[in-house]
């Protein structure tokens, strides 16, 4: 076509007309969590998010985000909402069809809550958590028969990239623990940890390392019940799995141990009283809870017991919290007041965010670095 004919300017007409009507009918970008191919939902500048869904039989759709927000059906039987301002990170989400929850056909889903659950997630502008063209490692899955709980379970393990090539190479390891609601599955999916080691180890920014990412879920009755399981599981179950299948050091200088909220209280309960075992530990938006007294003194007299052998053992005792908006802040400031009496060495460090992945992927990155010196 003569791009001089009016033809092709009525065409170059249309074409923009239609691509204009389309830009305003979809505004903002599809989530990264999306399914391919699914425009919606989408992430509008201000963070704000619009859901769009095609019920003509549904009676009422609803988005529960922790806010539940109505939608508005149209007379094609389309349902809409758009959202308020969402913080960066991952949040986990249903869609409500006539009073039954159920996952977003067009978002992925993550295991948050107890369950499966949608989760979009608002992009944030940080490149280490971003693939990059770097060398990449692996993430793999190991089951094992554990006889603490007398069942099969699994973890992943994260690979450096020279793993395979260095066949008379032994690494450190760390083992990375998820908080409540999740599992094995979260520093994988939610934590995007092989890309944060990547681009670290990548960039000569830390040791490379295995990462261990176990699932702290327990068959005990409360908190207290789980912990002991889970420091049982840990130790006579998943080290010896882990020091038999795979290539790593087994001194305490290059083993360590670190966890979120939950994994949080799992590393002090676990680690603490087993510096022989662990050099280093992390401790990210956590600390002992209230009505959890009588093991945090437990805890306490055994510092107390053995200051000058902990601080000796511990290469290092890194406590990250998300900011004062951090559910855990309060518990974390009791405690590091307890440790600054007993004369525990340790290092602070507090990233804004709140109880969020933004932050735990931050803490692990800030982390990292740190280990295996």
């Amino acid at each position: 076509m003569d791009i001089k004919s009016p033809k092709y300017a009525l065409f170059l007409f249309l074409f923009l007309l239609v691509f204009s009507a389309d830009a305003v009918a979809q505004p903002g970008t599809p989530a990264p969590t999306n399914v391919p191919g699914a425009e919606y939902p989408r992430v509008l500048p201000d963070n704000r998010v619009t859901f769009r869904i095609e019920a003509p039989e549904a009676d009422s759709l609803q988005i529960d985000l922790g806010k539940t927000y109505d939608m508005e059906r149209n007379e094609e039987g389309v349902w809409t909402v758009t959202t308020d301002s969402l913080r960066p990170g991952i949040h986990y989400y249903s869609l409500i069809i006539d009073g039954v929850p159920v996952a977003d056909p067009a978002s992925k889903s993550f295991y948050g809550m107890g369950r499966w659950v949608s989760g979009i997630e608002i992009p944030y502008e940080v490149d280490d958590y971003s693939i990059q063209d770097v060398p990449h490692g692996d993430v793999r899955m190991q089951r094992y028969y554990s006889s603490t709980t007398d069942s099969w379970r699994r973890f992943f393990v994260y690979t450096p990239p020279s793993y395979d090539s260095s066949k008379s190479r032994d690494y450190p390891v760390l083992y990375l623990l998820h908080g409540g609601g999740e599992n094995e599955t979260g520093w994988v999916r939610q934590g995007r940890t092989d890309i944060i080691m990547d681009n670290l180890i990548a960039h000569g920014d830390t040791t490379p390392m295995l990462v261990v990412m176990v699932d702290g879920n327990m068959p005990a009755e409360g908190m207290n019940g789980s912990l002991k399981l889970f420091r049982e599981e840990l130790l006579n179950e998943i080290l010896p799995v882990v020091e038999q299948k795979y290539r790593v050091r087994t001194d305490p200088d290059n083993r360590a141990l670190a966890g979120l909220s939950m994994g949080g209280l799992q590393t002090l309960y676990a680690g603490v009283p087993n510096s022989d075992l662990f050099g280093s530990l992390g401790v990210f938006s956590s600390g002992w809870l209230p009505n959890q007294k009588e093991i945090a003194e437990e805890q306490y007299a055994y510092l107390k017991e053995h200051t000058e052998t902990f601080n000796q053992n511990m290469e290092l005792f890194f406590l990250a919290m998300g900011g004062k908006e951090d559910i855990a802040y309060e518990n974390n400031q009791r405690m590091m007041k307890r440790f600054d009496q007993i004369g525990i060495e340790y290092q602070y460090y507090e990233r804004p965010g709140g109880h969020t992945w933004p932050v735990w992927r931050d803490n692990l990155r800030a982390m990292a670095p740190k280990l295996f010196k």
